[in-house]
Protein backbone atom coordinates (compact mmCIF):
# COMPACT_ATOMS: atom_id res chain seq x y z
CA UNK A 1 0.00 0.00 0.00
CA UNK A 2 2.89 2.51 0.97
CA UNK A 3 4.52 1.72 -2.77
CA UNK A 4 1.38 2.68 -4.13
CA UNK A 5 0.72 5.89 -2.47
CA UNK A 6 4.27 7.26 -2.37
CA UNK A 7 4.07 7.47 -5.79
CA UNK A 8 1.18 9.15 -6.20
CA UNK A 9 2.41 11.78 -4.21
CA UNK A 10 5.08 12.82 -5.82
CA UNK A 11 3.77 12.85 -9.44
CA UNK A 12 1.16 15.25 -8.26
CA UNK A 13 2.57 18.62 -9.14
CA UNK A 14 0.83 21.28 -7.94
CA UNK A 15 -1.57 19.36 -5.58
CA UNK A 16 1.28 17.98 -3.63
CA UNK A 17 0.14 19.19 -0.14
CA UNK A 18 -3.25 17.70 -0.19
CA UNK A 19 -1.70 14.65 -1.43
CA UNK A 20 0.82 15.02 1.27
CA UNK A 21 -2.26 15.44 3.59
CA UNK A 22 -4.13 12.47 2.55
CA UNK A 23 -1.17 10.35 2.67
CA UNK A 24 -0.42 11.23 6.41
CA UNK A 25 -4.19 10.88 6.88
CA UNK A 26 -3.92 7.54 5.69
CA UNK A 27 -0.62 6.47 7.28
CA UNK A 28 -2.97 7.66 11.00
CA UNK A 29 -5.68 5.75 10.14
CA UNK A 30 -3.66 2.48 9.25
CA UNK A 31 -1.36 3.10 12.74
CA UNK A 32 -4.83 3.60 14.67
CA UNK A 33 -6.38 0.43 13.35
CA UNK A 34 -3.25 -1.53 13.34
CA UNK A 35 -1.38 -0.55 16.42
CA UNK A 36 -3.67 1.74 19.22
CA UNK A 37 -7.09 0.40 18.93
CA UNK A 38 -5.75 -3.25 19.57
CA UNK A 39 -3.84 -2.18 22.11
CA UNK A 40 -6.61 -0.39 24.29
CA UNK A 41 -8.68 -3.48 23.84
CA UNK A 42 -5.72 -5.80 25.30
CA UNK A 43 -5.24 -3.18 27.95
CA UNK A 44 -9.53 -2.81 28.61
CA UNK A 45 -9.47 -6.78 28.93
CA UNK A 46 -6.82 -6.90 31.16
CA UNK A 47 -8.34 -4.08 33.37
CA UNK A 48 -11.42 -6.19 33.51
CA UNK A 49 -9.76 -9.39 34.55
CA UNK A 50 -7.82 -8.29 37.27
CA UNK A 51 -11.19 -6.36 38.93
CA UNK A 52 -12.82 -9.64 38.16
CA UNK A 53 -10.39 -11.69 40.60
CA UNK A 54 -12.18 -13.50 43.40
CA UNK A 55 -10.16 -15.80 45.96
CA UNK A 56 -10.37 -19.34 44.88
CA UNK A 57 -9.73 -18.28 40.79
CA UNK A 58 -7.14 -20.23 39.48
CA UNK A 59 -5.10 -17.71 37.59
CA UNK A 60 -1.46 -18.18 35.51
CA UNK A 61 0.83 -15.39 35.91
CA UNK A 62 2.99 -13.82 33.33
CA UNK A 63 5.88 -15.79 34.57
CA UNK A 64 3.94 -18.83 33.49
CA UNK A 65 3.07 -20.01 37.13
CA UNK A 66 0.04 -21.69 37.79
CA UNK A 67 -2.40 -20.89 41.15
CA UNK A 68 -4.72 -20.18 42.98
CA UNK A 69 -5.72 -17.02 44.55
CA UNK A 70 -5.74 -17.49 48.43
CA UNK A 71 -6.25 -14.29 49.74
CA UNK A 72 -6.59 -10.28 47.81
CA UNK A 73 -4.76 -7.73 49.39
CA UNK A 74 -6.56 -4.03 47.67
CA UNK A 75 -4.54 -1.98 49.86
CA UNK A 76 -0.84 -2.87 48.29
CA UNK A 77 -2.76 -4.48 45.43
CA UNK A 78 -1.12 -7.73 45.48
CA UNK A 79 -2.78 -10.98 45.31
CA UNK A 80 -1.30 -14.36 47.23
CA UNK A 81 -1.56 -17.73 45.13
CA UNK A 82 -1.21 -20.70 46.58
CA UNK A 83 1.19 -22.84 43.96
CA UNK A 84 1.54 -26.39 45.42
CA UNK A 85 0.30 -27.45 48.77
CA UNK A 86 1.11 -25.55 51.71
CA UNK A 87 3.13 -23.47 49.35
CA UNK A 88 2.25 -19.39 48.81
CA UNK A 89 3.97 -16.69 46.98
CA UNK A 90 2.90 -13.06 47.04
CA UNK A 91 2.65 -11.67 43.92
CA UNK A 92 1.39 -8.12 42.09
CA UNK A 93 -2.00 -7.93 41.65
CA UNK A 94 -0.95 -6.91 37.15
CA UNK A 95 1.15 -10.05 36.82
CA UNK A 96 -1.97 -12.36 36.74
CA UNK A 97 -2.28 -13.16 33.20
CA UNK A 98 -5.20 -14.98 32.47
CA UNK A 99 -7.96 -16.36 34.93
CA UNK A 100 -8.33 -20.30 34.13
CA UNK A 101 -11.80 -21.94 33.67
CA UNK A 102 -12.58 -25.30 33.40
CA UNK A 103 -14.79 -26.91 31.28
CA UNK A 104 -17.36 -29.14 33.23
CA UNK A 105 -18.71 -30.76 29.95
CA UNK A 106 -15.61 -31.74 28.84
CA UNK A 107 -13.00 -34.51 30.38
CA UNK A 108 -11.64 -33.98 33.78
CA UNK A 109 -8.41 -31.97 33.62
CA UNK A 110 -9.24 -29.74 30.27
CA UNK A 111 -8.76 -26.32 30.87
CA UNK A 112 -9.69 -23.53 28.57
CA UNK A 113 -8.62 -19.65 29.46
CA UNK A 114 -11.01 -16.76 30.20
CA UNK A 115 -9.89 -15.03 26.98
CA UNK A 116 -10.92 -18.03 24.32
CA UNK A 117 -14.54 -18.45 26.14
CA UNK A 118 -14.77 -14.79 25.02
CA UNK A 119 -13.55 -14.69 21.92
CA UNK A 120 -15.81 -17.14 21.00
CA UNK A 121 -18.78 -16.03 22.44
CA UNK A 122 -17.88 -12.65 20.28
CA UNK A 123 -17.62 -14.62 16.97
CA UNK A 124 -21.31 -15.82 17.81
CA UNK A 125 -23.15 -12.24 17.91
CA UNK A 126 -21.38 -11.38 14.29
Amino acid sequence: MLAIMVPLAQSSGGSGQYSTLIFLALMGAVFYFLLIRPQQRNRRRQAQLLTSLEEGDEVQTIGGIFGTIREIDEGDGTVLLEVAPEVEVRFIRGAIARKLVYDEDAEEGHEQDQDEEQEEGAGEQK
